[in-house]
């Protein structure tokens, strides 16, 4: 495929996201809006993608599990939520709004598959 074939997206407009945290920890889920995207977001979201996303808050880990069934994969990052809830100073603590900073993330879509991002 040439690179005129592929086009650029924010990654929510290819999936969906839901994030939860344990401690220090954040969960951050990514699913694909429709199953023959998936395997493009496998192939592009890497742990290291994932981590640079990330580098202000400097994720002590980034773990990938895939869950190819649900069209989804899950990302464990350690050491982002500045010590977690009862530790941070920070606002949002809770990280519950890190699944939007990974949605913002770009993602190469084949014009083929335009039809099935959600979004205009």
């Amino acid at each position: 495929m040439t690179t005129t074939d592929m086009i650029d997206v924010p990654l929510y407009r290819a999936a969906h996201g839901r994030t939860g945290d344990k401690g220090d920890r954040s969960n951050i889920s990514v699913i694909a809006w429709h199953p023959d995207l998936f395997p493009l977001l496998l192939d592009q979201l890497t742990p290291e993608r994932v981590a640079a996303q990330f580098r202000h808050r400097a994720p002590s880990q980034v773990q990938r599990f895939v869950l190819p069934r649900l069209h989804a994969m899950n990302f464990v990052l350690d050491a982002v939520l500045d010590g977690g809830v009862n530790d941070a100073l920070n606002l949002d603590a809770h990280g519950k709004a890190l699944s939007f900073l990974l949605l913002d993330m770009p993602v190469r879509v084949p014009r083929a598959l335009l039809h099935l991002l959600a979004g205009p």
